[in-house]
């Protein structure tokens, strides 16, 4: 066999494993991911930015209302905090079918909450209920309306747009008194 023969035969054998190759590799079957799997990730994403935030605060601050501006009515710093845990039981437990487990209603937390060490436990609480939920849906029960107009998912999504909502806004509580966010840092 001369020497142009043998490489064209090297380089048919080359591409007919490499064919081989991709085609065992393209017949596996791909890995899905439900979608109360992939809410739970966005519950994880959203904690490890709201439970640091939250925590940056010195407790000596753990009460701060902002005063420059049009803050009349405004939540103070330990406030946002409870109403976006309060918030997450109640819509968590709705996913769930459940009561809120501390009797939350109108997005307040209980009125015994007073130490930034209760605030974060309890915020803590409500993301472990979060995942519960999200950890719940299944394909069976995923377009079911539950409670509030909407669907499982459609309450984990609500719960993600107002933790989103106020992590902006203790955020910004923590910049006013000098603070740089976790996330920035």
């Amino acid at each position: 066999m001369n020497r142009s023969a043998l490489v064209v035969t090297v380089m048919f054998i080359l591409f007919l494993a490499t064919s081989v190759v991709l085609a065992a590799q393209s017949t596996r079957p791909t890995q899905g991911r439900s979608v109360g799997k992939e809410l739970d990730v966005w519950v994880s994403k959203i904690e490890e930015h709201v439970v640091p935030t939250a925590d940056a605060m010195p407790e000596e601050k753990y009460g701060f209302v902002p005063t420059a501006g049009t803050f009349e009515g405004a939540r103070g710093f330990a406030e946002q905090v409870k109403h976006l845990a309060a918030t997450n039981y109640i819509l968590g437990s709705a996913v769930l079918g459940e009561k809120p487990p501390h009797g939350e209603h109108d997005e307040k937390a209980p009125d015994s909450l007073k130490s930034k060490a209760e605030t974060m436990e309890y915020l803590k609480g409500s993301f472990t209920l979060l995942h519960r939920a999200a950890a719940a849906i299944n394909k069976e029960n995923e377009e079911e309306i539950v409670k509030f107009d909407r669907t499982r998912p459609g309450l984990i999504i609500d719960a993600l747009i107002h933790c989103d909502d106020h992590y902006g806004q203790i955020v910004e509580y923590l910049r006013m008194n000098g603070i740089v966010p976790p996330a920035s840092r």
